[in-house]
């Protein structure tokens, strides 16, 4: 099935390295150093402010919030809804990782007033955590995602149209959804999954992106084809093994530049329809 999906790599990353979006990430204690670190390499400026009394100002001059419950808390759960609003009201787009959603019940009440609660561009989680959002039987153990989810791509457009997002389902293949149309993402390498955190840099990946477009299923999309073509190159590069590639990456990430991506039709050939 052919894809129409709206693509431009190049154009995001000429975006991001002439307007240098404003990130405010609330997120995880265990990958927040990589989480700012991609922002930055990506092109945009990270700020990680996580303290109640100044997420509604730092927001204000933000292009983008990524919102991430890997460690949540019950202030943390109260500052992201209270940034997440705040981002509403200025018009910033709200990326949320529902990272753990399906594990516990309190996860799953959290995530699920995240969504209710905060009007979201895009929501990022493993298949697991996509599914279980979703309604779907989902899978997850702490933080990763388990079993075999044949009917991800249906579980990513129901949630779709029942938050309004674009529902990004990270896994072998990113599964990308609007309320209209499903796309499937190829791309990436193995060695993804030895690392810690690599979902959390695929979040904040979109959120960066989404702060130099109107549009969050491109800047999804885009979003994940550049992700997978870092790995790819961190992969081929000379590693040794989950900790050398883990360096490789932030070195690809911040190398990829419009004139070095692959051609825009081999990247279209990368995302499919999925529906």
């Amino acid at each position: 099935m052919s894809s129409d999906a709206p693509l431009d790599v190049a154009g995001s990353l000429r975006a991001l390295e002439a307007n240098s979006p404003l990130v405010h990430s609330i997120t995880n204690d265990v990958t927040v150093n990589e989480v700012a670190n991609v922002t930055l390499l990506w092109g945009g400026l990270p700020v990680m402010a996580d303290d109640r009394r100044e997420v509604a100002e730092m927001v204000a001059g933000a292009s983008a919030l990524h919102l991430n419950m890997g460690t949540v808390s019950e202030d943390g759960e109260e500052t992201m809804v209270a940034a997440g609003q705040a981002a509403n009201e200025r018009g910033v787009p709200v990326v949320f990782d529902p990272v753990g959603a399906g594990a516990t019940p309190t996860r799953d009440r959290v995530a699920a007033r995240l969504c209710e609660e905060v009007d979201l561009a895009v929501v990022k989680g493993n298949y697991g955590e996509v599914s279980a959002l979703a309604g779907d039987e989902g899978e997850v153990r702490g933080v990763e995602s388990m079993g075999e989810y044949a009917d991800i791509a249906a579980s990513a457009r129901r949630l779709s149209r029942e938050t309004g997002a674009v529902v990004v389902a990270s896994g072998e293949a990113d599964v990308v959804a609007g309320e209209e149309a499903v796309y499937t993402v190829d791309g990436g390498d193995g060695l993804l999954t030895r690392v810690v955190g690599t979902g959390c840099l695929l979040g904040v990946s979109a959120a960066t992106f989404c702060g130099v477009t109107d549009d969050p299923l491109r800047a999804s999309l885009d979003a994940c084809v550049a992700f997978g073509v870092a790995a790819e190159r961190a992969a081929a590069s000379d590693v040794a093994g989950p900790a050398s590639f883990k360096v490789a990456f932030l070195d690809a990430v911040a190398a990829l530049s419009p004139e070095d991506l692959p051609a825009p039709e081999a990247l279209a050939e990368r995302v499919r329809r999925a529906d």
